[in-house]
């Protein structure tokens, strides 16, 4: 499932708190069928200090999401979306968007 989702593409989250949000998918888990999308899911975490950072404080950013908890969204509509599979009169096969029609692989 996590190949349908891959870095680069724009999602939109269809449960959970960030509902409606849309960002770009930054990092792919396949191992685990979770994405880090953009600004979705955020999470602020306690740091202490290290040699490394020796401030420590309070640090925010981006948590994993379950891909089944997103859609890709159309291209030609910015809406959500199914992806689909299509192979081409060269023989490549492409990501689509199931709504439109359009390939999703640049």
């Amino acid at each position: 499932m996590a190949a349908k989702i891959k870095k680069g593409d724009h999602v939109i989250v269809i449960a959970g708190k960030d509902k409606g949000k849309k960002g770009e998918v930054s990092r792919v888990i396949p191992s685990a069928d979770k994405i880090i999308v953009s600004g979705v899911n955020v999470v602020t975490r306690h740091v202490k200090p290290t040699q490394a950072d020796p401030d420590g404080g309070i640090r925010r950013f981006e948590g994993a999401i379950h891909v089944s908890n997103v859609a890709a969204i159309d291209p030609k509509d910015s809406t959500p979306t199914r992806v689909g599979f299509k192979t081409l009169k060269d023989g490549k096969k492409v990501r689509v968007a199931k709504k439109s029609g359009e390939v999703l692989d640049v």
